[in-house]
Parts: structure tokens; C-alpha cells; sequence
């Protein structure tokens, strides 16, 4: 199975986001601020290697929270 990102909302939540195509894995690439987006949403699509190749779709919504309050 291969992962890979179809989405994300909003468009410079693009970058922050690095999602590892054989696991799955998402991980964090810079910092992210809650007075400037609070929440990001990510479409993940899962396709196997089968004949013909089928594929899954998810969504990821991460939401920010406040550390300052």
C-alpha cells in the first residue's frame, strides 16, 4: 500500500505537512501558530498494488491548540 496526500486545506498547510508514502506516517516539517490557522485538514488516498489497483480515501483534520493560555 502507498500513501499519498490528494488535499490540504488550507493550501500553505501544505509544506508544514510531510507524509511518509509507505507508512503512512504524518509528520510535522515547521511550526505552527494558532492565532494564524487553527485547524488543517488533510486528505490522505491509500492505493495497493493490485490488479487493477484499488484505493481508499481518509480525511485528517489537526486542530492547533493555544499553549499561551
Amino acid at each position: 500500500v502507498t500513501f499519498s496526500v490528494s488535499n490540504t486545506f488550507p493550501e500553505k498547510g501544505l509544506n508544514l505537512f510531510l507524509l511518509n508514502p509507505k507508512t503512512g506516517e504524518i509528520r510535522l516539517t515547521g511550526s505552527l501558530d494558532y492565532e494564524d490557522i487553527r485547524s488543517y485538514e488533510i486528505q490522505i488516498e491509500a492505493t495497493d498494488k493490485g490488479t487493477p489497483p484499488l484505493s481508499g480515501h481518509c480525511k485528517v483534520v489537526l486542530e492547533v491548540l493555544d499553549v499561551n493560555d
